[in-house]
């Protein structure tokens, strides 16, 4: 069993764990803004399942929150289970992105979040320890041909090494390391093609996954929706724990967070 499966089942332990104490409410929640928010991600106590917390700002935009830190929701989409976040922006005349201070991007591996094996990460500045690693800081790195081809980061040019890589093993399931024992700055595409030239690469971002929730927990029937539901016990590990099981042939939708009829 490799590490990241193994950081899967214990997200997914936990979250039974946490269902224990008490009772997710199933109510999808409001738009933030003009964005529609999707079961099972949550803005509030009242809605969604919190264990998906995002936050809604009071200027009608969301942020995913990191371990310390807080990334802008650029694209939600519920049927794949996906966010795309917008990464740090490099402060000016320099090649140190704003996160630098949090160490990038990390995410709290007992929540139901991951990064996905969409995005190709582009390292900028990097210490020549950085040869030594799996990374391609080769001189053919699609990294030299962003920073010829962008501007806002012409600072990067001087820096004694680039590379990119692209997410998906273990080591990236939960983090985008920026320090400086290896690098200062760094950008994220997601389904990168290297081949086309920089001007029709999208634009900056990073693709995170959440697992699919499981039914609502309850303590009794009324917990339930009768009409579509029962409560009982559930036959996970985790002894003790009771949901709300779709009744007759119903199956619970993970994406609207009901009870639905089956399309088979």
């Amino acid at each position: 069993m490799n590490t990241t499966t193994l950081h899967l089942l214990t997200a997914s332990l936990l979250l039974l764990l946490s269902c224990a104490t008490h009772v997710f409410s199933v109510t999808p929640c409001p738009p933030c803004g003009n964005t529609t928010v999707p079961f099972p991600l949550s803005t509030s106590p009242t809605c969604g399942d919190p264990l998906y917390k995002i936050q809604c700002t009071a200027s009608g935009s969301l942020l995913f929150n990191t371990v310390n830190n807080s990334y802008p929701i650029q694209s939600i989409n519920p049927k794949t289970q996906r966010i795309i976040i917008q990464p740090a922006s490099i402060i000016p005349k320099t090649c140190t992105t704003t996160d630098k201070i949090h160490q990038g991007i990390i995410l709290n591996n007992t929540l139901p979040f991951n990064i996905t094996s969409s995005n190709t990460i582009v390292y900028l500045n990097c210490t020549r320890t950085l040869l030594l690693s799996p990374l391609n800081c080769s001189a053919a790195s699609a990294c030299h041909a962003y920073i010829n081809a962008t501007d806002s980061i012409s600072a990067c040019q001087t820096g004694p090494v680039c590379c990119t890589y692209r997410t998906g093993g273990s080591s990236n399931s939960y983090q985008i390391r920026v320090r400086d024992s290896g690098c200062s700055a760094y950008s994220s595409f997601v389904n990168l093609d290297t081949s086309l030239s920089v001007n029709r690469w999208s634009r900056p971002g990073l693709e995170i996954q959440w697992l699919s929730p499981r039914e609502t927990v309850c303590v009794s029937q009324k917990d339930c929706d009768s009409t579509t539901s029962s409560c009982g016990v559930d036959d996970s590990p985790v002894n003790g724990i009771k949901r709300c099981f779709c009744n007759g042939k119903l199956v619970w939708d993970p994406i609207q967070g009901v009870c639905t009829k089956s399309e088979l």
